[in-house]
């Protein structure tokens, strides 16, 4: 049970390595892009791709649904980034349980958006847990961890990609322990549980107040997704890269939100406690560019105070 890439290769490592998938279960098809065209997910991709049979229940609670799923058999549920929370019944489905390949090193960042979450706060190291499900939220005993560094040159899309491949290697490696009923059950300690909520949209505004570094951190939190925005003349202006904060604090006393300079190096920024320096970016209306390109427009001028 998985919706975007991230579990796409925990569904490739089960057929690699011979288990018997019997089914698939994902979110439904969404419409896409400017066009809004119907889309299947990344895992309705790759399950189609080999043949197993598809699910896609709205809402995975309906009894139907669950009809579906017990119609297959299964002796074990694998999820990662399925998007649903799954009721007592599915729970109870298979006689070997539930996993869950959970993007984070639990109890902390808990929810539906904790890879993106670590990288917002700053965080030099997150991981994947391998986790059995139970009726809380990520609330389950846990079967074995491993942690992966954040680099400053990291950004959500490559935390998905390394997470997801960490995910499937740690789950083949625990599985045959799971089936031969030896793998190990640590129980979370709720007093360090931390949660990550689904992303809103005022989380990918920029707040020019905060810290050079916190800016930094919010829009690799943001990109490739949604990225992170401000507005200019009352329109949204999408912020897709900033170059890594030199440290040096900025002399001028204008208010955050400033335009200091504009160059072949991007557009200069004043923060909270310096400038940060806005490298690939996307006025209302028009496709992400590199900043360099946005500035020979001659659109923006120096003063111009973003909000």
């Amino acid at each position: 049970m998985g919706t975007p890439a991230f579990a796409v290769p925990s569904l490739e490592a089960l057929l690699a390595g011979g288990y018997k998938v019997v089914g698939v279960i994902t979110q439904p098809d969404r419409p896409q892009g400017r066009k809004r065209i119907l889309t299947p997910t990344p895992v309705k991709e790759a399950a189609l791709r080999h043949g197993l049979p598809v699910l896609q229940p709205q809402k995975m609670r309906a009894p139907e649904a669950v009809e579906e799923l017990a119609a297959l058999c299964p002796d074990l549920i694998v999820t990662a980034a399925y998007g649903q929370i799954l009721p007592k019944a599915v729970l109870d489905l298979p006689k070997l349980g539930c996993l869950n390949v959970h993007g984070s090193l639990l109890p902390t960042y808990r929810g539906g958006a904790p890879i993106q979450r670590s990288i917002i706060n700053g965080e030099k190291e997150t991981g994947v847990t391998l986790m059995y499900m139970a009726e809380g939220l990520d609330t389950g005993d846990m079967i074995e961890k491993v942690v992966v560094p954040i680099e400053d040159e990291d950004n959500s899309g490559t935390m998905f990609e390394k997470l997801s491949v960490a995910g499937a290697k740690l789950l083949m490696e625990q599985l045959p322990l799971i089936l031969n009923g030896t793998a190990k059950r640590i129980p979370q300690n709720d007093a360090e549980a931390s949660y990550a909520p689904n992303l809103s949209r005022e989380d990918e505004r920029i707040d020019w107040t905060a810290s050079s570094r916190d800016i930094f951190n919010r829009v690799r939190g943001l990109v490739p997704f949604s990225g992170a925005f401000t507005l200019w003349n009352d329109e949204v202006f999408k912020i897709w890269s900033i170059a890594k904060p030199s440290g040096s604090a900025s002399s001028s006393d204008v208010a955050p939100g400033t335009v200091l300079d504009l160059s072949a190096q991007g557009i200069e920024v004043k923060t909270g406690d310096g400038s940060v320096w806005l490298t690939r970016v996307q006025p209302a209306g028009k496709k992400a560019m590199e900043a360099s390109e946005f500035i020979r427009g001659g659109v923006m001028k120096k003063g111009t105070v973003l909000s």
